[in-house]
């Protein structure tokens, strides 16, 4: 088997409602019977998106309109060596229909409703779990009681991806906190990330999110449902991959008003250090929701806000 994997471009085809699109292997092919994310191989010459439009359009008769560059997986399988080039797809015209033999059915990531699905696309499907908006709280500019009801109406408005970072309190108001905000998260079905605080985080069914100098001391991945860290720089992005974390934020993309001078990473320079990268990128510093559609177009998961969470809409 050679070593130099086969590029393949994958779509991940999106309905408003959240579902999304998975075909079934014929007979014939390589694990028939197996679900996957419509897409093919690159044929000489072609970029990723280029293939993505012309499989889209062999195999399910559609015209792409809008695609975002996504996560980019390698696995090995017995018979192929593959890196595959995620799209999701936004837009597009006609109707899907199945054109080489292939079964489709729309589905969802926290219930997938086909199975077996190919080994490669287990992280997707945990990917896709995730929001666009990764929420980092505000509780030193807002105050407690302000932050608190702020968090009640981002619950209610919506928002399901929560890091509590406080790191200006002391031990007992840091755990009381916690444990205040982790039972409104509960309420909501919403996942919280402690910063820093892997005991804690363990103690009240929370994920962890690591500072960059956690990640990098770190010799395994805490035994957390949920993993996410803060990168500035390639070899801290390298880093949570090694540890297969489930998200990363890369900060400051644009400059803030709490760092003014600080250098920053600008978008070309983020999609360059993302445009092989198999984790959901967040993207955070000096953006707000209206910054979404330009950090996907670069290669980011989605954004994570800190002031711009918290504004009155």
């Amino acid at each position: 088997m050679s070593t130099r994997p086969i590029e393949v471009a994958a779509a991940v085809i999106e309905r408003a409602d959240g579902s999304f699109l998975m075909a079934r292997r014929p007979e014939g092919k390589a694990y028939a019977g197996w679900w996957e994310f419509p897409g093919g191989k690159l044929e000489a010459g072609e970029t990723a998106r280029e293939a993505l439009r012309r499989e889209l359009r062999e195999e399910l008769g559609i015209e792409v309109t809008h695609a975002f560059p996504w996560l980019n997986r390698a696995f090995v399988y017995p018979h192929a060596h593959v890196l595959l080039r995620f799209f999701r797809v936004t837009g597009w015209h006609g109707e899907p229909h199945p054109h080489e033999g292939q079964a489709l059915a729309w589905t969802r990531a926290e219930q997938p409703q086909v199975t077996p699905i190919l080994p490669a696309n287990g992280p997707i499907l945990r990917g896709l779990g995730l929001p666009l908006e990764y929420a980092v709280s505000d509780l030193a500019a807002l105050g407690e009681a302000a932050f608190l009801r702020a968090l009640d109406a981002r619950l209610r408005g919506g928002l399901r991806l929560l890091q509590l970072r406080e790191k200006q309190l002391d031990t007992e108001n840091w755990r009381r906190l916690a444990r205040e905000v982790a039972a409104r998260c509960r309420e909501f079905g919403a996942r919280l990330l402690l910063n820093g605080d892997t005991a804690l985080a363990a103690e009240l069914g929370a994920g962890v999110h690591l500072a960059s100098g956690q990640l990098m001391a770190a010799t395994s991945r805490p035994d957390l449902e949920w993993v996410g860290a803060s990168c500035h720089n390639p070899a801290e992005l390298g880093r949570a991959a090694e540890l297969e974390l489930d998200l990363v934020v890369l900060s400051p993309v644009l400059p803030t008003a709490s760092h003014p001078g600080a250098e920053t990473l600008g978008w070309p320079r983020f999609a360059e250090w993302v445009a092989d990268y198999p984790l959901p990128v967040f993207a955070l510093g000096g953006l707000g929701l209206d910054d979404l559609e330009i950090a996907r177009a670069h290669g980011a998961h989605g954004v994570a806000l800190k002031s711009q969470a918290w504004c009155a809409p």
